[in-house]
């Protein structure tokens, strides 16, 4: 086998998910993220992590092993190693290793926050698993075609915040906790989000009316985002349906993952085939 043979299975394997190696590669890398993790949770319980502190190592630097040599073969067999490395699942994948390997670097006491901060950074090793929700790319396509709406409506909703802490501030004032203004704005966030934490209650009369609409507020304002979004999303599934055409009707509105089609019966196309672009057309 040449190298370029090489490179090419070991790209079909790795990238993709249309045959049987790809998705059986696929399910064990899940698998080692999923049981990563699990080692990562087990090793922050203090009971756990002194009776099997030894075990637990040896398995982080198996699942350390096991990533690093997936970076490797992923910049090895990709057309574009340098665009890999700096594409978002790139630089995920480079985040899954690190913190191992800067641990070894610091491993004096006197650095200990810092190890701790590296290990804790193993948590990113979850976002590999983004690659492998099935309809991920819709969601992304929606919150990017709705950022500049949200963008505007959390900018309003900063302005509202400061008004509502600058004026629990004046009312208020440091004799009932609300010693400055970036402490009431907090104040004015946790309130307009939930209903408080407690630590910080108005006592006035005027103060408790104002919280009060804070609160009230809070329940419209959350369900501003939502609607926002779910429009988005639902435009973007019907664009994605509308990719998936019937071959013996012609006809589409098809899910995703559907594999007859809905008015005449048809065999539909293998979900695992199908070309989806990244940016479909509009219907």
């Amino acid at each position: 086998m040449t190298e370029s043979s090489l490179r090419t299975s070991l790209y079909v394997i790795i990238f993709g998910t249309h045959t049987r190696a790809g998705k059986l590669f696929d399910l064990c890398l899940i698998a080692t993220i999923l049981s990563s993790l699990l080692v990562f949770i087990l090793e922050s319980i203090p009971e756990v992590n002194a009776q099997w502190h030894e075990q637990l190592r040896y398995f982080e630097y198996g699942f350390t092993f096991l990533f690093t040599v997936e970076y490797i073969i992923r910049l090895y067999c990709s057309p574009r190693p340098a665009a890999y490395a700096k594409s978002f699942y790139g630089i995920i994948d480079l985040l899954a290793i690190l913190p191992t390997y800067l641990a070894l670097i610091f491993p004096s006491v006197s650095f200990m926050a810092v190890v701790r901060l590296i290990r804790v950074m193993r948590i990113f090793r979850i976002l590999k698993l983004v690659r492998y929700l099935q309809d991920s790319n819709i969601l992304m396509r929606s919150l990017l075609m709705a950022r500049r709406k949200i963008f505007i409506f959390f900018s309003t909703v900063s302005i509202l915040i400061t008004i509502f802490g600058v004026l629990i501030y004046i009312i208020e004032g440091p004799e009932h906790g609300f010693s400055s203004i970036p402490k009431s704005i907090y104040w004015a966030i946790v309130t307009i989000t939930t209903v408080g934490y407690g630590d910080l209650v108005p006592q006035t009369p005027l103060g408790q009316s104002l919280a009060s609409l804070t609160m009230l507020l809070g329940y419209s304002i959350l369900a501003v985002p939502t609607g926002i979004l779910t429009a988005e999303l639902s435009k973007e599934m019907n664009i994605h349906r509308q990719l998936v055409k019937c071959p013996n009707c012609s006809q589409t509105g098809h899910d995703s993952d559907a594999l007859f089609c809905k008015h005449c019966g048809s065999q539909l196309a293998d979900p695992d085939k199908r070309v989806v672009p990244v940016n479909p057309p509009a219907s």
